[in-house]
């Protein structure tokens, strides 16, 4: 285009090429003539300069930058804390992550305290130390569990009708499972519970050489019953899985027992001691009389004088429940438990006496202190 000349209106210039490079070609035009200082041609070329990138900044603006995704609220608290600071900034970085037992900070994984709620860091940090705790699932409440897999037959058995219950133990690899380590003297106990807690049953099936368990199981009346496999495989740590088994025919809940520390049964008076306190260790002891007189005779079942079974209500998680070695017979047994809330816990204790065992029943509340 020659000097003076007007652009064409159809857009003659070149493509690709914007208007904001115009100055710096009438820059470099004007550096060619004779006689224009030194000075004049420098300050020529800069102020050219200025308005090429002055127009490109302006076209960068309008494109938009070219950033990686937008990170939400949640991850960058959890990285900084949210705070510029660094004294705060350690602290609610801690609050995000968690903070463990040992008192170091952790990423809020098993084994961890989150400490979201403590106030230090923003919201976001609050909820990502809240929802990085895990909490142990109480046992019972699954159907399987670190590759272990809880397989009945069948789960529905004719109410009042005794039958051959059998069910295998998934390993990992998917066949049934035949090593088991002995604990309380079984290498497997079964217990059976209906879903309104009112009936209990403690049972011990056998075990076939092709990993297949069979007890016989008779379900008293319809409805829906909670079945629980407690064990130890030969290459593992105690398991508790559960299965609902289901009693066809017309149901009648009862209603949920009220709170209980006396029980009667065969003429034995079973009084339970001592409180649930959630989260904490209880320690829980139950004393036996006959006729108002204490038995100082009680046998041995399942390695212990007692053996107790602790259920929440509403899930019926089970609890683990460990009895204290007794030196005497009677009439108190001593147990230790833990548990995981507050409310109420149905309590099943297995006891033997003149040859034959008996259970005891009781509904307990957990406070918090």
């Amino acid at each position: 285009m020659k000097p003076g000349a007007k652009p064409d209106a159809g857009g003659g210039s070149k493509p690709g090429v914007t208007p904001a490079t115009e100055p710096v070609v009438a820059a470099t035009r004007s550096a060619a003539k004779p006689g224009v200082k030194t000075s004049v041609k420098l300050g020529a070329y800069v102020v050219g300069l200025a308005v090429v990138f002055g127009g490109a900044l302006g076209v960068g603006a309008l494109v938009g930058p070219v950033a990686s995704e937008p990170t939400s609220s949640h991850e960058i608290s959890g990285q900084s804390g949210g705070h510029t600071d660094a004294g705060s900034q350690g602290q609610a970085d801690s609050a995000a992550h968690g903070v463990g037992d040992s008192g170091s900070p952790g990423n809020g994984g098993s084994g961890s305290h989150g400490h979201g709620d403590s106030g230090d860091g923003d919201s976001a940090a609050q909820g990502h130390g809240q929802a990085g705790a895990v909490q142990q699932v109480p046992r019972g409440l699954q159907v399987s569990e670190r590759g272990f897999a809880l397989v009945p037959e069948s789960s529905t058995i004719v109410p009042g009708e005794k039958t051959d219950f059998r069910f295998s133990v998934a390993g990992v690899d998917g066949r049934p499972l035949t090593a088991y380590k002995t604990e309380h003297e079984k290498k497997l106990h079964f217990i059976v519970v209906s879903r309104d807690l009112g009936r209990f049953q403690h049972l011990h099936p056998e075990l076939g050489g092709d990993g297949v368990w069979s007890v016989p199981l008779e379900l008293p009346a319809a409805g829906t019953y909670r079945a629980f496999a407690d064990f130890v495989p030969e290459q593992g740590e105690n398991l508790t899985l559960g299965v609902d088994l289901f009693a066809p025919g017309e149901f009648r809940p009862e209603p949920a027992p009220g709170s209980t520390r006396m029980a009667v049964v065969d003429g034995y008076e079973v009084t339970l001691i001592g409180d649930l306190a959630p989260g904490a260790a209880s320690k829980l002891t139950v004393s036996v009389a006959k006729d108002g007189k204490p038995v100082t005779d009680l046998q041995p079942y399942l390695g212990a004088y007692g053996h107790l079974v602790a259920l929440r209500s509403g899930d019926l998680a089970y609890l683990h429940v460990h009895p204290e070695p007794s030196p005497t017979p009677g009439p108190e047994i001593t147990f230790h438990t833990e548990v995981p809330s507050q409310g109420g816990y149905r309590l099943f204790l297995d006891f033997q006496h003149g040859g034959k065992v008996r259970t005891a029943d009781f509904t307990v509340q957990a406070h918090q202190h």
